[in-house]
């Protein structure tokens, strides 16, 4: 438990745009000061004058950048590099600010425009959310790098698959050149000027998500990139909420989907040795909600993204003035701040988080593949349907409710589906093909993870750390044979593979390396794997592992309880071909270092409690409340301490709701000094080797507490900003 340490460790930070504030001056090691403007320099002295080691974030997509829209940068108008759709429309992050194509000029305005922060000495710089719209690519900016990319002229995306696929492959190189032609510059920059080395960062929502979103961004493509130090992973309430179809049903998921986006992301850094902070959001985007729903779902965030453990490094809260100070639900007459507890549980999980530890745990061993591919084919064009896509079709994130009620009663209930709404299907935002093959499993208490398929041959043995990988060439395609050459000698060697794919996806049909051999590249795997799937389903041994293919559309798994069941009874058929025996249960389960960290699902094989024996404390209660054994129902999640773990020691700090700068016991009494945000109810839990009968702050009395079963003391009182002694006696 290092909750005293080192702020170089640089475990924790936050985002902000604004001056420092006393409710958000959390004392953690980092902030990201975000975009540039006349008041950079100045929020940049002001964070380092409380302590922060300073961080510089700004858009890459999008931001306050009308200077160079409206040509006062170059002396050329860019709004022909704006992101537009096949009516003609701007796609906007905002009015005056669109999403933009990312040109060479743009690349070079962001490194003109982020030396300035170099300059002032920052230490990193962060480009957030590199997004390019599915519904983009009809520019005259895009239309250019098309025939300077491909060498012939542009083709609207909505006329083939194969315009389709090739548009979005662009898109994503756009990105990957624009941020590697940044990183690299601005390095240089750094190096040459000021003779220090410059750090670079991408903070982008997870491969899941943007599948979801319908938005192309280059995930898996970023390990490519020498000057990328790492990423920040955002995910957050708003991503993980989307819903998504299991068992028949069209919901929220939010712990489920953010285990899966919290894993895929763990990926884009695995064996790199680069840096990864998970982001975890006390509220969202959306400000309709209200504080009883931005708490349950912060705490099933939290808690999946603990749930991963070689990851202990986090961004604790983007935008904290909007949780600290704003009311929710923004606008409504019943709009409250925030509840007290709440904001004392923030706190204490901000201190928290810069204490957890990146080990313990067994390693995840179910994968289920994906990759940047699957960004390529998020909607179908005209061709496909018997008549054109409506206009609405792909410019919303919400399913249209009359499209869920057709999924529902006519999809759903038909034997023999019509091709026409199983593609709408498989193209919405829900991205049944890829949830209907990990929900069933995770669902029932196997922590599956999205694998990256071009790590299989980006890096050597990447594939050796899983003994099960389920995959589907329905909502994705290779872009390159040795995929499936790794894939077959990892199951030579004793991997056990689930295949589902029927051939149905259009986009089997795109001119690609398998064109003309073979009719999918499903085809030339089988061929690796030297098997010939005649029957439905079928496994078959391969070397020392397992090759099972089941042929069906991944999509099916999600329509009915019983679509769901048959695919978890082919896992154990599968898994018993080598003797192994497939365990479901309803809950996730994790012992890291001291901590216990543990998610009961609904939904699941059965409706159990998870009943834990030992002492514990509550990490996600306000006062880090003692508990005696602990009783977890489905839909629940807890972060419990267990002092069984804690390796006899007397004098520790088991929960503080403040940075800890120094503990020590001296004279007869334990000396604690403490520095953290104000206007809030703070606790501090020592482990102690005395019992104390009187605390004070700053000299004045608090309140303390002493329970004789973990040997611990509470102290509480009203936090302010400053550096504060407190003393047990």
């Amino acid at each position: 438990m290092a909750f005293i340490r080192d702020r170089k460790e640089e475990r924790t930070g936050f985002q902000c745009g604004q001056m420092p504030q006393d409710r958000s001056d959390f004392q953690n090691d980092f902030v990201m000061v975000y975009r540039v403007d006349d008041s950079t320099l100045e929020r940049i002295r002001l964070f380092r004058e409380r302590g922060y080691i300073i961080h510089l974030m700004t858009g890459i997509a999008w931001g306050h950048y009308q200077d160079y829209l409206y040509g006062r940068w170059d002396g050329r108008e860019h709004w022909d590099e704006a992101q537009t759709d096949r009516f003609g429309n701007h796609i906007l992050h905002n009015p005056d600010i669109p999403y933009m194509v990312p040109t060479v000029s743009f690349a070079d305005y962001l490194t003109e425009k982020l030396k300035v922060a170099v300059d002032a000495g920052v230490e990193a710089i962060h480009v957030e959310e590199p997004e390019f719209w599915d519904r983009g690519g009809y520019s005259e900016a895009f239309k250019r790098e098309y025939r300077m990319y491909y060498r012939e002229d542009w083709k609207a995306p909505h006329e083939s698959v194969d315009a389709k696929y090739k548009c979005s492959k662009l898109k994503a190189y756009l990105y990957t050149r624009t941020i590697d032609r940044l990183a690299s510059s601005l390095k240089e920059y750094a190096m040459t000027k000021h003779g220090r080395a410059l750090r670079f960062y991408v903070p982008t929502h997870s491969l899941v998500n943007y599948t979801q979103w319908k938005i192309v961004s280059p995930e898996g493509k970023l390990a490519d990139i020498p000057a990328v130090d790492g990423c920040i992973a955002q995910v957050w309430t708003g991503t993980s909420r989307e819903k998504n179809w299991y068992n028949g049903r069209f919901a929220e998921r939010t712990f489920e989907t953010a285990f899966l986006e919290y894993g895929v992301m763990q990926e884009l850094v695995k064996g790199t040795g680069r840096t990864m902070w998970f982001l975890n959001d006390p509220i969202e985007d959306n400000p309709i909600f209200d504080w009883t729903d931005y708490r349950e779902n912060y705490l099933r965030t939290i808690t999946a993204s603990l749930l991963h453990p070689k990851v202990n490094t986090y961004e604790i809260c983007p935008w904290p003035n909007r949780v600290f100070y704003d009311k929710y639900p923004r606008g409504a007459e019943n709009a409250e701040p925030i509840p007290p507890e709440y904001a004392t549980i923030l706190n204490n999980m901000f201190q928290t988080l810069g204490a957890i530890e990146n080990k313990g745990g067994a390693e995840v061993r179910v994968g289920i593949l994906a990759g940047d591919c699957q960004l390529y084919q998020r909607e179908y064009p005209d061709c496909e349907f018997s008549e054109e896509i409506k206009e609405r079709v792909g410019t919303v994130l919400v399913e249209d409710e009359s499209l869920v009620r057709r999924f529902e009663n006519e999809l759903m209930k038909s034997e023999t589906p019509d091709r026409e709404l199983m593609l709408r299907f498989m193209s919405s935002n829900a991205f049944p093909a890829f949830f209907s093959l990990a929900l069933p499993l995770l669902k029932a208490g196997i922590p599956v993870r999205p694998v990256l398929l071009d790590n299989a041959r980006r890096y050597v043995g990447y594939l050796d750390d899983y003994d099960v990988l389920l995959m589907s060439y329905e909502y994705m395609k290779p872009d390159y044979p040795d995929i499936n050459a790794a894939i077959a000698e990892w199951v030579r060697r004793g991997g056990q593979l689930i295949y589902a794919g029927d051939g149905f996806d259009p986009f089997h049909g795109i001119r690609s390396w398998w064109t003309g051999k073979y009719p999918t590249a499903a085809e030339h795997l089988f061929e690796m794997l030297g098997v010939e799937p005649k029957r439905e389903k079928e496994i078959f041994d391969c070397g020392k592992g397992t090759a099972a293919v089941w042929k069906i559309n991944p999509s099916v798994f999600s329509f009915s309880a019983e679509n769901a069941d048959a695919l978890r009874a082919f896992f154990a058929d599968v898994l018993a071909r080598q003797g192994k025996k497939a365990e479901f249960r309803n809950y996730l389960l994790l012992e890291r270092g001291v901590y216990t960290i543990a998610a009961v699902m609904d939904e699941s094989v059965d409706d159990k409690a998870l009943k834990l024996d030992g002492l514990f404390t509550d990490m996600y209660s306000p006062d880090f409340a003692v508990l005696h054994g602990a009783s977890i129902a489905p839909g629940e999640n807890k972060m419990l301490l267990d002092y069984s773990r804690i390796e006899d020691e007397t004098l520790c700090v088991v929960g503080t709701s403040l940075r800890v700068n120094a503990l020590e016991e001296k004279d007869g009494a334990i000396v604690a000094d403490v520095r953290g945000a104000a206007d809030f109810r703070a606790y501090l839990r020592l482990r102690v080797p005395f019992k104390p009968t009187e605390a004070t702050i700053d000299g004045a009395p608090c309140a303390l507490t002493y329970d004789e079963d973990t040997r611990t003391a509470l102290v509480s009182f009203e936090s302010v900003v400053g550096e504060r002694k407190i003393v047990l006696k």
